[in-house]
C-alpha cells in the first residue's frame, strides 16, 4: 500500500502496510477448519441471517447488527471467525495493523482511524481491527490520558456512523480493558475459551482426516494437546505431519510426541 500524510488507500491485494485485504475465496481456505463452539456457532448464523433479511427488518424499522467483538485468550478462534464470516459473507476481509495505524503523534492516529472507516464506507467489506485494546483502551488509564482520550472519542464517532454494507470486526485478548463506552457500540459479542474435550477431538479430525496414520492416533493426540490453543494445536499437528513425510511412514504417536516436544506449547491455565 502507498501510504502519505494526506490519504490512506487500501488496495485489494496483500503485501500492503496499514491493511491486508483478503478474497472470499482465500477467506475460505483459511476457515476451512474452524471449530465453533454451538453458542458462538449460533450466534453467527443468526447474525448472517439477520444480514441476508434487510429488507423485512427495515419494513419493521428494527436496525441490523453489523458490528462485532470478540474477546478470549489468543489462539482460539477470533481470527479465524472473521475470515469464516467474510467467506459467508461473499465480501472482502480488510485486515487492519493496528501497530501501523498508532502513531507517535496521537493525532495522527485518530485520523488513521478516520480513514481506514472511511475505506469501510465506502467499499463493502468485512472491516477486521485485531489487538483491538490497542486503540480502544479505557480513557481512565493514567499514561496520555487527554490525547488517548480524543483518539477514543474519534474511534467512538466512527462507530456510531458506521452503516452500508460493511460490516465491522474487533478481537482482544484484553477485554476488560476496554472502553466502556466502545464496548457499548458492539451489537454482537462473541466469547471465546480454550477448546473443551469434543472441540479439541473435532479440530484434530478436521486437521488430521485423510491423511495416512496408524490406529488411535487421533485420540492419542486429543489426550497429548489438552490444554492446547487452536493455534498450537495446529502448529504441533503440522510439524507431527512434515516428521511423518520425510520418513515416507503413517503419522504416529512417536511423531506426535516429538512435535510436542519441539514445539514447546505453553498451555493456557486451567481454573
Amino acid at each position: 500500500m502507498s501510504k502519505s500524510n494526506s490519504s490512506v488507500r487500501l488496495p485489494r491485494a496483500k503485501g500492503i502496510d496499514m491493511a491486508t485485504c483478503y478474497t472470499p475465496k482465500e477467506c475460505a481456505r483459511k476457515a476451512r477448519h474452524i471449530v465453533l463452539p454451538p453458542h458462538n456457532r449460533t450466534i453467527v448464523e443468526q447474525f448472517i441471517a439477520i444480514l441476508g433479511m434487510k429488507d423485512k427488518f427495515a419494513l419493521y424499522e428494527v436496525p441490523i447488527p453489523n458490528k462485532i467483538v470478540m474477546f478470549g485468550p489468543p489462539g482460539t478462534g477470533k481470527t479465524l471467525t472473521a475470515y469464516h464470516i467474510a467467506q459467508r459473507l461473499a465480501l472482502p476481509l480488510v485486515v487492519v495493523r493496528l501497530d501501523a495505524i498508532i502513531h507517535s503523534h496521537l493525532g495522527e492516529t485518530g485520523s488513521n482511524v478516520g480513514k481506514i472507516f472511511e475505506h469501510a464506507q465506502a467499499s463493502p467489506c468485512v472491516l477486521f481491527l485485531d489487538e483491538f485494546d490497542a486503540l480502544a483502551r479505557t480513557r481512565d488509564s493514567s499514561d496520555e490520558v487527554k490525547e488517548m482520550a480524543r483518539v477514543v472519542n474519534t474511534l467512538l464517532q466512527c462507530l456510531d456512523a458506521f452503516d452500508g454494507d460493511s460490516v465491522l470486526m474487533a478481537a482482544t485478548n484484553l477485554e476488560s480493558e476496554l472502553d466502556r463506552a466502545v464496548w457499548r457500540r458492539f451489537d454482537t459479542k462473541l466469547a471465546y475459551r480454550m477448546p473443551d474435550d469434543s472441540s479439541r477431538a473435532e479440530y484434530i479430525g478436521l486437521l488430521l482426516g485423510g491423511f495416512a496414520q496408524q490406529a488411535g492416533v487421533e485420540r492419542a493426540a486429543a489426550e497429548l494437546l489438552r490444554g492446547c490453543s487452536y493455534a498450537d494445536m495446529e502448529q504441533i499437528l503440522m510439524k507431527a505431519k512434515r516428521k511423518a513425510i520425510i520418513e515416507d511412514r503413517p503419522l504416529n504417536e512417536a511423531h506426535m510426541r516429538e512435535a510436542y516436544a519441539e514445539y514447546r506449547p505453553v498451555p493456557e491455565r486451567q481454573d
